[in-house]
C-alpha cells in the first residue's frame, strides 16, 4: 500500500493531490533536515545504509518530515509499506493487515513496515497487540507521535522500539522546501513562473514555525490565487491578504523565537503578569505551535514554582489537554489562564535544585549499595542473609514516624531538598522540621 504513488491527472494538469503531498521526498537525497540523524556516520543513517532497520518510534513536531522518513525507512529494507492512522483506523483494521503480513514473512520471507501515525492515540489494548510480531520481526513498527512517547507509548512496546527525536525545520529548510516546489514543473508550482520575494518568504517561513507540511500549503495558496499576474512576483503585501495572518519579528535564524520565550519563562518567574500575557500573547500572534508553549508553561511550573504550590502543574497540563481538544482560538484562552497562574504562583525552584545535587551524588558514587534493613527478602536465603532485618515499620509507632536511616552509609545525613518559606513548600518545610525534632527525642 503506497500512498506515495503518482496520479495522472487528465489534460496535462496538475494533479488533484495538495502540493504538500506531491512533493513528498522520492529518496533520502530529496529529504530535507533532521541532520542531527541523517547526516554521514549519524545512527538513523547508518542504519538504513545497512538495510538492518529496528522497530522504532519518531517523535518530532507536526510537519517534520515522520511520515516522509518512515516511508523512504521502509524502502530501504524492501518492505511493504502500509499506513495507519491511529484517529481513523481501529483494531480490526490493524488485524487484517498483520494477518497479511504474518503469511507474507512465512512465504515470502517480505516484512511489512506498518506506519502508525499518531500511534499515542492507541489504547493500551491496541498497542499490546503489537508486540507479539514486533518481537519475531515479522513486521517492522514505524510509529509516529507528536506526544512524548515516555508517557504515551506503553512501556513493553517501547522498550522494543529504538526513538528517534525530530526536530522542527530550520528556517533555511523551510525556504529550500518552499523554493524547490516553485521550481518543480512536474508535481509542484514551476508552471505558474511564480516568484516570492525575500520578505513574502520570511512571512511565510515564519508563518510555518518548522511545519513543512503547512508552508506548502500556504505557497499552494497563493499560487492558485497569484498565477495569473502579469508581475508573477508574491509579495508580503499580497500574501497577507490571502493568508489573512501577521507576524511579528521570528527571524531567520531564530534568535527572535528564543529571545522571547526567554522573555516569557522570566516574566513568570519574576511574578509580572502583564509581562507574562504580553509575550504568551506575541508568540501565538506569530504563528508559534501552542502545544510548544504549554510545553514550556509545563516546564516553569517544575522549574520556577515546583511545591510551592504543586497546582500549577496540574493547570499547565489541563491547559494543555484543553487546547489539545478545543484548538484556537479557545485552546489560547485556556493557555493565558495557566499563564496568569504561574506568575501569580508562589515561586521556588528548591525541587529543581534538590534533583540537581541528586544527579551529582549519584554521578559520584553511582553504585550505593541499599541499606540491609530496607531491602526486599521475599526469600528465606535473603532473610538468613539479614535483607530487612531490624526494619522499623512506620506505622507501628505512634506519630505514624521513626527514626531510621534511608540513604546509603556514605550519603547519611546529606541534605538535598531544602524547601522555600513560600507556598506550600512553608507546609513542607514545617513537617521536616517536625520530624527533627521527633528524631532528638530521649
Amino acid at each position: 500500500m503506497d500512498l506515495f504513488e503518482n496520479e495522472t491527472a487528465p489534460n496535462g494538469s496538475l494533479p488533484p493531490r495538495p502540493l504538500a503531498e506531491r512533493m513528498r521526498p522520492r529518496n533520502l537525497e530529496e529529504f530535507v533536515g533532521q541532520e542531527h540523524l541523517l547526516g554521514e556516520g549519524k545512527p538513523l543513517s547508518k542504519a538504513i545504509v545497512q538495510g538492518k532497520i529496528p522497530s522504532m518510534i519518531l517523535w518530532g513536531p507536526p510537519g517534520c518530515g515522520k511520515t516522509t522518513l518512515a516511508f523512504l525507512i521502509s524502502g530501504a529494507v524492501d518492505a511493504q509499506f502500509v499506513f495507519f492512522s491511529a484517529v481513523a483506523s481501529g483494531l480490526k483494521e490493524v488485524k487484517a493487515v498483520v494477518d497479511l503480513a504474518e503469511r507474507q514473512w512465512m512465504i515470502y520471507h517480505k516484512r511489512t513496515a506498518l506506519f502508525i501515525d499518531e500511534i499515542h492515540r492507541f489504547n493500551k489494548a491496541q498497542q499490546d497487540f503489537f508486540l507479539p510480531f514486533v518481537e519475531k520481526g515479522s513486521i517492522i513498527l514505524l510509529g509516529a507521535t507528536t506526544e512524548n512517547p515516555s508517557f504515551e507509548v506503553i512501556g513493553p512496546l517501547l522498550s522494543r522500539c529504538q526513538v528517534f527525536t525530530l526536530n522542527g525545520l530550520e528556517p533555511q529548510n523551510i525556504r529550500n522546501i518552499v523554493q524547490r516546489a516553485l521550481r518543480d514543473k512536474e508535481n509542484g508550482l514551476g508552471e505558474y513562473e511564480l516568484q516570492v520575494d525575500d520578505d513574502a518568504m520570511e512571512y511565510i517561513i515564519a508563518l510555518s514555525s518548522g511545519d513543512a507540511r503547512r508552508a506548502l500549503s500556504y505557497i499552494e495558496l497563493l499560487a492558485e490565487q497569484f498565477r495569473d499576474d502579469d508581475s508573477k512576483v508574491i509579495t508580503r503585501a499580497k500574501a497577507e491578504v490571502v493568508l489573512q495572518k501577521k507576524t511579528v519579528l521570528y527571524d531567520k535564524n531564530g534568535e527572535e523565537h528564543y529571545n522571547i520565550i526567554s522573555a516569557l519563562h522570566k516574566a513568570v518567574r519574576g511574578s509580572d503578569v502583564d509581562a507574562a500575557l504580553y509575550w504568551l500573547g506575541r508568540m501565538l500572534y506569530a504563528g508559534e505551535d501552542p502545544l510548544y508553549v504549554a510545553r514550556r508553561m509545563i516546564r516553569m511550573a517544575i522549574e520556577d514554582i515546583g511545591a510551592a504550590d504543586p497546582q500549577a502543574l496540574v493547570v499547565c497540563v489541563a491547559a494543555k489537554d484543553t487546547y489539545d481538544f478545543l484548538g484556537s482560538p479557545e485552546g489560547d484562552l485556556a493557555l493565558a489562564e495557566a499563564i496568569v497562574y504561574l506568575a501569580t504562583a508562589p515561586k521556588s525552584n528548591s525541587i529543581y535544585k534538590a534533583y540537581g545535587s541528586v544527579m551529582r551524588a549519584i554521578q559520584e558514587k553511582p553504585t550505593e549499595p541499599v541499606p540491609l534493613h530496607i531491602r526486599n527478602a521475599p526469600t528465606k536465603l535473603m532473610k538468613d542473609l539479614d535483607y530487612g532485618k531490624d526494619y522499623k515499620y512506620a506505622h507501628d509507632f505512634e506519630e505514624g514516624y521513626v527514626e531510621q536511616e534511608y540513604l546509603p552509609d556514605s550519603l547519611q545525613g546529606t541534605k538535598f531538598y531544602h524547601p522555600s518559606k513560600f507556598g506550600f513548600e512553608k507546609t513542607i518545610r514545617e513537617r521536616i522540621e517536625w520530624w527533627e525534632k521527633l528524631k532528638k527525642k530521649p
